[in-house]
């Protein structure tokens, strides 16, 4: 493969003066996340009644986005950890990405669990009257424990490269840019004993991350499954839970992958054979997707109850949930498999669109785990106020979600403008070229 000047000086151009379109990019994502800190911190000096949340509904597109973003997170985690203990050679690109995903998703998930528990001037609380029988506060602990993992291991990643751009002579940015590389890099020189012991330190995180992402994700699924609500009291929960954040966490890096390739010209590095990979597995997922929803609600429709009936019918009804469900089922499992399984339709596009259908149809689906249930009351009820029984988000909700999306491409739209979007010092290595016989329609590398 290229040496290292070669392969560095196809992404320093990248890391040197910003462009115009870059600013546009910062400022306009800037803007909605300002946006939505002040709708926050309108909706923490009036309450909560400014939000559609109510009596009957007390969680709501708040809770939809914490298990959704924290699932990218775990699903990052896990993922990445694989690639390094397993030496896979084609997904060593894609480690660095997967990682910016785990810490950013860590860092804007409990964000939105606090706004939608109210009192956030009490969060602090959590520690200082914690109570160890309560799920709650495992889950506040495992997601600390795995932000300070994900965290060590990225800036672990790091470390080759912020020495190659130290080195780098030809490199245009400012010398506070440069002193920052130089400190960053922790004296690094690439002798065979600080290799061996930056990879000793990889391979450690890696092996504690893989655990502990598992452990954490079904931490917040035993919130559910602990609870005697119908649609929620299931002993799939955790695995569920686990199985669908792969599936999603696959989805999100084939985007991310697609979009950086196309933006900053990364074909020879970000091959069709990525994405040919990444298709297949995207298949698989859907597949083991399938049946697990299938386990579930055949489970829920041969042993319900009362109240499990009327779950099932509003998950089914079209006056209800029913269009919901239906788009949930056509991009989470209908999409991929025609779009990506059937070889005649199947190119690096087609799984990027399909991978985008994957992620709004996942969203809905934590929408109808959270949202009908809690709409469904223990007991039948009468002459109860609509706004009472029933959730529909308020503005205030919808911005402020849409300011977390922001803050989470803004993370990488700043970052790639610091480091190289892929470890320049894998790519160094003389990696074999690698085919995979899951093939897409279009085989030209530019």
């Amino acid at each position: 493969m290229e040496n290292s000047s070669n392969t560095l000086k196809d992404f320093v151009v990248y890391l040197e003066k910003p462009s115009k379109k870059w600013w546009m990019y910062v400022i306009g994502l800037s803007a909605l996340v300002l946006i939505a800190l002040i709708a926050a911190g309108f909706q923490i000096v009036k309450g909560q009644y400014i939000t559609g949340m109510n009596d009957n509904v007390v969680w709501g597109v708040y809770e939809v986005n914490f298990i959704f973003v924290l699932g990218f997170s775990y699903a990052a985690a896990i993922i990445s950890s694989i690639f390094q203990l397993a030496q896979i050679k084609w997904g060593k690109p894609m480690i660095r990405i997967l990682e910016m995903t785990a810490v950013i998703s860590l860092i804007i998930g409990p964000i939105y669990v606090l706004l939608c528990t109210g009192r956030i001037d009490r969060a602090y609380h959590l520690i200082t009257f914690a109570r160890l029988q309560s799920p709650m506060i495992w889950d506040f602990i495992a997601i600390m424990t795995d932000l300070f993992l994900c965290l060590a291991y990225l800036y672990l990643t790091h470390i080759k490269d912020f020495a190659r751009l130290r080195d780098y002579a030809d490199l245009k940015v400012s010398p506070l840019h440069k002193k920052l590389y130089s400190f960053l890099a922790l004296n690094y020189k690439g002798s065979p004993e600080q290799e061996k012991n930056l990879n000793s330190a990889l391979n450690i995180l890696a092996a504690i991350i893989i655990p502990t992402a598992i452990i954490a994700y079904s931490l917040a699924a035993w919130l559910f499954g602990m609870n005697q609500r119908a649609g929620w009291h299931s002993s799939l929960m955790a695995p569920y839970f686990v199985l669908t954040a792969v599936y999603s966490g696959l989805a999100l890096v084939t985007i991310i992958l697609y979009i950086y390739r196309k933006t900053h010209n990364l074909y020879k590095y970000i091959t069709n054979d990525h994405f040919n990979i990444l298709g297949f597995l995207i298949v698989m997922f859907s597949l083991l997707y399938g049946y697990f929803s299938f386990s579930d609600y055949i489970t829920m429709w041969y042993n319900q109850d009362l109240i499990t009936a009327e779950l099932l019918h509003k998950l089914g009804s079209l006056k209800e949930y029913g269009w919901l469900t239906a788009i949930t089922v056509i991009c989470t499992t209908v999409i991929p498999l025609f779009f990506i399984g059937l070889p005649f339709f199947r190119s690096e596009k087609t799984i990027f669109i399909s991978s985008i259908a994957i992620i709004i149809g996942f969203w809905l689906k934590r929408y109808l785990i959270i949202v009908p249930t809690l709409e469904t009351t223990y007991v039948p009820t009468q002459d109860m106020r609509e706004g009472f029984m029933h959730y529909s988000a308020s503005f205030v909700e919808w911005i402020v979600t849409i300011g977390g999306f922001a803050a989470f491409v803004l993370f990488f739209v700043v970052m790639s403008k610091f480091v190289p979007i892929i470890s320049v010092s894998e790519l160094e290595e003389d990696h074999k070229p690698f085919r995979f016989f899951f093939k897409t329609r279009s085989i030209n590398n530019k």
